[in-house]
């Protein structure tokens, strides 16, 4: 009898947890930190092609992007783009004070981080949809060197992206 049991028990609880497994909350007040700083940045970015550089930090750079095979970025992105016409671009953003960073995004996409040649791991992620020009912020422990920012896995051309200290 706990042989014929033990699969019902299984897809009750699997059932029961799948709201936990759903998408990205919706609205401008689900992210996990406050984004005033971002959002009033990102009205205002300046242009950059990809390949750039950042004036300073805090700042906001509106970024073309181009197809991923064109993209030329320093390192592979560490997520594989889901569809095959994605684009992405990077840029590079001048030594900040060592401490933790947000990289914020208006639309959905992969975000990498790289300082000295090496990819850095995000320390804290949020996104939200249906958010009028956020999508997502990604937190990352920067020493104080020059970094670069590389954006990947959009159907986006341009994407806009905020740099604040956190």
């Amino acid at each position: 009898m706990v042989r014929k049991m033990t699969p019902l028990i299984f897809a009750f609880f699997a059932l029961a947890a799948a709201p936990a497994f759903a998408q990205e909350p919706s609205g401008c007040d689900k992210f996990k930190w406050p984004l005033d700083q971002e959002r009033a940045l990102l009205a205002k970015p300046s242009q950059i092609a990809s390949g750039g550089e950042l004036a300073q930090t805090p700042a906001a750079a509106l970024l073309s992007l181009v197809p991923l095979a064109k993209a030329n970025l320093p390192l592979t992105p560490s997520r594989a783009p889901r569809y095959s016409d994605s684009y992405a671009g990077f840029l590079r953003a001048p030594a900040p004070q060592a401490g933790t960073y947000r990289i914020t995004l208006s639309h959905a996409a992969w975000t990498d981080v790289v300082q000295d040649g090496h990819e850095l791991r995000s320390v804290a992620f949020t996104g939200a949809r249906d958010c009028s020009g956020l999508a997502k912020s990604v937190k990352f422990e920067l020493a104080a060197a020059p970094f670069v920012i590389q954006v990947s896995g959009t159907s986006a051309h341009a994407i806009a992206l905020a740099v604040t200290a956190d």
